[in-house]
């Protein structure tokens, strides 16, 4: 036993001098070395698995603009400053997201962001009496380059949630979430409105199905009646992906045999959530014949 004692100070001095090397800035010095390090540090079990994942993901982040995560203006729900509050509710219960941009006469007219429970002050008011300016919060206007760590800083400074991204000319570009940028770090959060653990097929109205990446083609094969080959691929979304040679962001799609495929959720390294819908057999074809 006193044989095995000296061997792993050893060891461990020598990382802890590793380590102390970088920090006191002699080499390595570039992020790969210092990636190498500390995936040295979890195989020897002084560091978590899961720390070295989140550690990779904060250096990530600061590599990251929000044009890379953010979710593009053609899939960005807006409601109309014009119209009654009683005209929101269904798209709010119908999207069930927490924040809505409003907007005035055009959609690059951002005004501000109603926060859904505060339509509750609404219907538990006079609605006579009812002042809509203050209703809505501010919006905090963000650039599409701007880098995802200075966003995260701005969005604990502002205590904002949600960020309208506008483009060069000053338009609705998109909009990204605080959660959107914590995902890139911690990975995919679910919350109440996400699949169980064990759904992989989640059916919503009007033809359209959220379905997870991790699908197995089997099981998507079975509840839709296709016949998605699983020669090359075990999994929905890796059959996606390779329809689009690279990994899609969200807001793209793709169509394959008689449904369309869009990207509802990715990060860099691979999709996490697709919305599947049927398409029209003469858009299958045209899509069929646009792959050869």
């Amino acid at each position: 036993m006193s044989d095995d004692q000296p061997s792993h100070s050893n060891g461990q001095r020598s990382w802890f001098e590793r380590l102390a090397q970088v920090l006191s800035g002699g080499e390595p010095k570039d992020r790969e070395d210092l990636l190498e390090l500390l995936r040295d540090t979890t195989q020897r079990g002084l560091l978590e698995a899961d720390a070295l994942a989140m550690i990779e993901g904060v250096l990530h982040v600061s590599e990251l603009q929000v044009r890379d995560i953010m979710i593009p203006r053609s899939q960005v729900v807006v409601l109309h400053r014009t119209d009654d509050p009683r005209e929101w509710l269904p798209t709010v219960l119908e999207h069930g997201f927490s924040r809505y941009p409003v907007v005035g006469e055009s959609r690059d007219d951002v005004l501000g962001v109603l926060i859904a429970k505060d339509l509750l002050r609404y219907f538990g008011e006079n609605p006579a009496s009812f002042n809509m300016r203050e209703l809505l919060r501010p919006a905090l206007f963000i650039p599409e380059s701007k880098r995802l760590n200075a966003l995260l800083r701005q969005f604990q400074d502002s205590r904002s949630h949600m960020a309208v991204v506008v483009d060069e000319y000053g338009g609705l570009a998109g909009i990204v979430t605080m959660e959107d940028v914590i995902e890139q770090i911690v990975g995919d959060i679910d919350d109440e409105h996400d699949f169980d653990e064990d759904t992989y097929i989640l059916t919503h109205e009007q033809g359209r199905s959220i379905v997870k990446a991790l699908t197995p083609i089997e099981d998507f094969n079975e509840h839709f009646g296709t016949q998605l080959s699983d020669d090359e691929f075990d999994t929905i979304g890796g059959l996606v992906a390779h329809q689009f040679g690279h990994v899609p962001r969200r807001g793209e799609s793709v169509v394959i045999g008689s449904q369309r495929f869009q990207v509802i959720r990715a990060d860099n390294r691979r999709i996490h959530l697709l919305m599947v819908s049927e398409v029209p057999a003469e858009s299958a074809l045209a899509a069929a014949g646009n792959s050869h």
